[in-house]
């Protein structure tokens, strides 16, 4: 696929890396419905038609947990099967994170290819000095999450060195509160061992997902992005008590890492009209000309 070369017309350069965060695809095997409502299959392939669409190739695409809902083998070789051809062609290496909903042993037999253990699911990736740490919170048997002493050791050593462009921590449970009950219930455990061990280091984001529904927050410090799952969302216009999943808002989030600040873009997948009036041909008539003349062009206020 084409991409147009950078562009810039403010103060700040093309980022230096891009990342493609997806999460919570709950695929089941046969493609059976999540619920009896939610066709995870079909959710999941046009949340990566999407993302294709956007002309953008990323560094990476992360995907934070909750890949299969049952942890069944079937479910995680449908997953690699589609997501596969995408990262083919979009040069992109694929970061799988283990949630509450995976299996560790079907995970890393299925997907990576590794001995069927139970051993956490973790992995470091230099994204050409972009250093990018995924992390395995699940507790096996249960839904909430934790970080064992083992995993917080490991990690301490990776990030004693620092890395070129910075660190980012990819994790399923995000440690950030929820107005939602049910979160509470299923939330990071002992968060504040990560902090102690992220404190003072060069961790510049933490990706999470878990939540189903797109939040934000801090962390230590550390702003923490997570995005909304692939095969349905919370529907949060509702009273905190009674938020349940809907077949809508579905969505992912593009990364773009700059050298001062690190944005996070939650992308709806939706079809919907959308004007017309940028374009590539906008943007290259609008590189031809001055910043003067380009103020000249668009950027005065029309009375």
């Amino acid at each position: 696929m084409a991409t147009a070369a950078p562009v810039q017309f403010g103060q700040y350069p093309p980022a230096r890396r891009t990342l493609l965060h997806v999460s919570d695809t709950h695929l089941l095997a046969g493609n059976a419905p999540l619920g009896g409502r939610f066709d995870t299959a079909a959710n999941l392939a046009r949340t990566l038609e999407a993302a294709e669409a956007t002309g953008i190739r990323p560094d990476a695409i992360v995907f934070t947990g909750d890949l299969t809902d049952l942890g069944e083998p079937e479910a995680y070789t449908a997953l690699r099967a589609a997501v596969g051809p995408v990262a083919e062609r979009l040069g992109a290496p694929v970061v799988w994170v283990a949630g509450n909903h995976d299996e560790r042993p079907a995970l890393r037999r299925d997907l990576l290819g590794l001995e069927p253990t139970e051993e956490p699911v973790t992995g470091v990736w230099d994204l050409g000095g972009l250093r990018l740490i995924g992390l395995d919170s699940t507790v096996p048997g249960w839904h909430h999450g934790d970080l064992d002493h083992g995993q917080l050791e490991w990690l301490r050593r990776e990030l004693a060195t620092p890395a070129p462009l910075g660190t980012i921590l990819a994790l399923h449970h995000p440690p950030l509160p929820s107005h939602v009950p049910l979160f509470d219930i299923l939330e990071l455990r002992e968060q504040g061992r990560l902090a102690d061990v992220i404190a003072g280091t060069d961790v510049r984001a933490i990706l999470a997902g878990h939540l189903h529904y797109s939040t934000s927050g801090t962390f230590a410090g550390v702003p923490v992005s997570v995005a909304a799952a692939t095969c349905y969302t919370m529907n949060l216009a509702r009273p905190a008590a009674d938020v349940n999943g809907m077949d809508a808002g579905q969505s992912f989030h593009l990364v773009h890492v700059y050298d001062d600040t690190i944005t996070h873009a939650v992308v709806p997948v939706v079809d919907a009209p959308t004007g017309d009036v940028f374009s590539a041909e906008w943007v290259e008539r609008m590189s031809r000309l001055t910043p003067e003349e380009r103020l000249e062009a668009f950027s005065r206020k029309r009375r």
